[in-house]
């Protein structure tokens, strides 16, 4: 029953208005109700014992909520008692505290305040909400006439003071937005506060009051306010709720929980509702709201015309042929072209990515017409891979992902994703809806790739490693998409959601490995962080065996740290990310134990169908299993091709061009310093490696993979010097040309500040591996490193087995596995190399 809480005193006419309320749900009538009332009680209590005991005009007025004949049930009653000057405050305070108790003991929850008219007309610094509640007056008792004369001042304000003032109320209301994160999508949203809620729509009404002349404020107002044939208006539905929520608390209680939405839906819809759909009809509603509200921020922000405005507005047009931004937004150039296209839609997101600048209401208002056309072309994969990998791989992919879903447009492009839009899965740990989880999990991405979060540093060398995050973003994007069609088993019905959407995207075989990858198994970390004990080995065994190679291991840690952060604000506890980093640690240490000795074998081969051609058997015999986890089997046979090539000229050498890099691939018989010397060539162009391997199978073959950035853009800028740089390799390969001498032609270079530097770390461990001995160094990264590096560990005597080398930001992250004459190297060998390794580091 609607109303079945405390008593609240009110009259008999207020109960039978909640007892009316119940059955026709009319909140507009329950709240004249009680205004009226209230104001026979005001009324009464100030003729009796105020105005009546004191010989100061003095005028009694309603304000905020009050004033606007709006009082929900339990609201506080809001009173401004108004006087000519400061002089005549003291005047009556005994009358005052008993006219206050008299309206206590009516069990009303009074808020007062004395002013005089020169306060009223000014603007306060430090309290803009007695300016805005003024906004909402109403006469109630005592001197007309000073009433009168608050109403000629207020209207006298000069416009630069409404102005002033309507530019506060942004603030406020941007600041309130942040609080609740900028989203309605609350699993337990707040009626009044959250965004899209009551309060924006009091917003509405003030910064229409405040531009009186301005037809789109009132436009924006009068959607919210009207009814349609089958629907109440946004604002009725929000103070029906409202309503109910303070009888059936019978307090000022505004949070609509889980327990009162099964309640709501059983007996304000029109018809009984399942909570979750009833749910979806607040949040459609609250969307409206925080659109209009939106929408009148926009506005009346653009009136402002200070030299600042100016100056902001020339810095932020960043025009293109399609778009132009003004007053940081983006606009359409040509609206019938852009939109006529899906393709060019997604690039009209791709720039919004790219910048951080949301696309206005005018472009949000023409996509509308649109959205069904546009989702034919969805469906009909008209938009390549290429366009969509640039709109995961932009800096502001969030901001993207969540205009796109304002705008329609992720339903457009996915139909799957109109089944998690506006869900709530209950439980009392997420704060968000399972749409708006996905948004802030990828939005969390965003900021680590930023470094805007001085808590997980970390996290953020993580983030910056992988050369392609796009990946991990349309992940994120998909791994919960499920439990809107599977909720039983969500992973399941995401992974088969996402085959479906990577089809229509034209996903390559390998990046729809890694989405997959990713979506199976979003879950391991969390399940090891919470359940596992991280000091038994078996833990990390567990781990590698769901997790096959570093690669993967550094994208699921990511995915988790933003998966839990955006559960709800404080889910990512300093605990939580010391317990991730260390899940992240013991795989790290797992898979490099397990990369020396886990080798493939034709006995080990339990894939006939994807090995089972003879040469290609021959050719895997003997590398680590690792290799066959991080390649497809186009790239697998393409290796195996460039090794033939090497058979019958000695070498293969190919350089890519990757996202940001370069790749170096380098197939030949394995001799001694190989690997140094590739490094060493690559260092002579002037080029800085960032991560590499070195392999070997059983036939002695080499496969050396290193990937390398070019700081002086000299194979883009000399397309002819990548033909040049393969040559110089393969004579280097081939002996014919001396790194040495290629070396004594680079320009050297200036050592960094001595507070730059980072004190190289070198830790020799047996026990990593059955057959080799691990050196694992650390220190600053530098052109010429890797390859001073090598050439210790070659002229040492030493072979090495396997190479995984990697930078964060400027510090170098070496891991080799060698061995001497076959055996591991004693303590006696660790000492002499540990000593020349952590000198080469530090060059003179």
């Amino acid at each position: 029953m609607i109303g079945d809480g405390p008593g609240t005193g009110i009259s008999n006419g207020f109960e039978r208005a909640t007892v009316q309320f119940r059955q026709d749900r009319d909140a507009d009538k329950l709240l004249r109700t009680r205004s009226e009332f209230v104001d026979s009680l005001v009324i009464q209590a100030a003729e009796t014992h105020l105005l009546s005991q004191t010989d100061v005009p003095i005028a009694v007025l309603a304000v905020g909520g009050y004033g606007r004949a709006e009082l929900f049930p339990h609201s506080d009653v809001d009173i401004l008692l108004l006087v000519t000057a400061e002089r005549d405050v003291p005047v009556f305070p005994d009358p005052l505290s008993i006219f206050l108790r008299v309206l206590w003991d009516s069990n009303l929850r009074l808020s007062h305040s004395v002013r005089t008219l020169t306060e009223c007309c000014r603007l306060h610094d430090g309290n803009a909400e007695l300016n805005v509640s003024l906004l909402d007056l109403r006469f109630l008792a005592g001197s007309r006439s000073l009433y009168d004369s608050l109403c000629t001042g207020l209207a006298e304000v000069p416009a630069r003071q409404s102005a002033e003032l309507a530019r506060r109320l942004i603030e406020l209301t941007l600041r309130r937005h942040a609080k609740f994160n900028n989203t309605v999508y609350h699993l337990e949203p707040n009626v009044k506060e959250t965004p899209g809620a009551i309060r924006d729509l009091q917003v509405l009404r003030w910064l229409a009051t405040l531009f009186p002349a301005s037809e789109a404020l009132g436009e924006l107002r009068s959607s919210l306010e009207g009814a349609t044939q089958n629907q109440l208006s946004a604002k009725a539905f929000l103070f029906m709720i409202r309503a109910f929520l303070h009888l059936k608390a019978g307090r000022d209680s505004n949070l609509l929980t889980f327990e009162l939405q099964d309640d709501a839906a059983r007996n304000l819809a029109a018809k009984p509702l399942a909570p979750e759909e009833w749910m979806r009809m607040y949040f459609s509603q609250a969307r409206r709201i925080f659109h209009a509200a939106e929408r009148a921020l926009e506005f009346v922000d653009n009136q402002e015309q200070s030299l600042f405005r100016q100056f902001r507005d020339r810095k932020s047009r960043l025009s293109t042929p399609d778009f132009t931004v003004s007053r940081n937004r983006v606009y359409l150039r040509n609206p019938g072209e852009i939109l006529g296209s899906a393709t060019s839609v997604v690039q009209l997101f791709t720039f919004v990515g790219r910048h951080g600048i949301r696309i206005s209401w005018d472009t949000h208002r023409r996509l509308q017409p649109e959205l069904e056309r546009l989702a034919d072309q969805f469906s009909e994969g008209a938009v390549k891979w290429a366009a969509w990998a640039d709109l995961f791989s932009q800096p502001h992919a969030g901001s993207a992902l969540e205009d796109m879903h304002e705008a329609g447009l992720l339903n457009a492009a996915m139909p799957e994703w109109k089944s998690i839009e506006s869900l709530v899965v209950r439980d009392f740990y997420h704060r968000y809806t399972v749409d708006e989880h996905t948004l802030v999990a990828i939005n969390h991405i965003d900021s680590l790739l930023a470094n805007e979060q001085p808590a997980a540093r970390r996290f953020h060398q993580l983030a910056v490693e992988d050369p392609d995050p796009a990946n991990l973003r349309l992940a994120l994007l998909l791994h919960d998409v499920g439990k809107g069609v599977q909720p039983g088993n969500h992973v399941r019905g995401s992974i088969e959601a996402a085959k479906d959407i990577l089809v229509r995207f034209h996903a390559p075989a390998d990046k729809t490995r890694e989405v997959l990858f990713l979506i199976e198994h979003h879950l391991d970390l969390s399940l090891i962080m919470n359940g596992r004990d991280l000091e038994d080995p078996a833990t990390g065994r567990f781990l590698t065996s769901r997790v096959g190679t570093q690669e993967d291991l550094r994208r699921l840690t990511l995915l988790t740290f933003a998966d839990i952060s955006a559960v709800n604000p404080t889910a990512m506890t300093p605990w939580r990310v010391e317990q991730l980093w260390r899940v992240y640690g013991l795989g790290v240490e797992q898979l490099r134990r397990e990369l020396a000795s886990d080798r493939i074998h034709q006995q080990s081969v339990t894939e006939p169908r994807r090995f089972g051609q003879p040469d290609l058997i021959e050719f895997l015999e003997g590398f680590p299993k690792r290799y066959v986890r991080i390649h497809t089997d186009d790239q697998i046979r393409h290796h195996l091709a460039l090794a033939q090539k090497s058979k019958r000229e000695g070498v293969a050498v190919e350089i890519g061009a990757e996202a940001g890099a370069y790749s170096l691939t380098v197939l030949a018989h394995d001799k001694p310093g190989l690997f140094s010397a590739l490094c060493g060539t690559l260092a002579s162009f002037g080029m800085n490696i960032v991560r590499g391997e070195a392999s070997s199978n059983d036939a002695g073959c080499i496969l050396d993979m290193i990937r390398f950035s070019d700081p002086n853009r000299t194979l883009e800028l000399n397309p002819d010097e990548v033909h040049r740089l393969e040559w110089t390799i393969a004579c280097v390969v081939r002996g014919s040309v001396s790194v040495t001498d290629l070396l004594k032609r680079r320009r050297p270079l200036a050592r960094p500040t001595s507070d730059a530097v980072i004190v190289p770390s070198v830790r020799f461990n047996n026990d990593a591996s059955d057959t080799s001995t691990l050196i694992d160094f650390v220190g600053e990264d530098r052109p010429g490193l890797l390859y001073d590096l090598t050439s210790v560990i070659t002229r040492a005597g030493c072979n090495l087995e396997v190479v995984m080398i990697d930078t964060e930001a400027h510090k170098a992250i070496d891991v080799f596995y060698v061995t001497c004459h076959g055996d591991k190297l004693d303590e006696s060998a660790q000492e002499g190399l540990r000593a020349e390794l952590e000198r080469v580091a530090v060059p003179a």
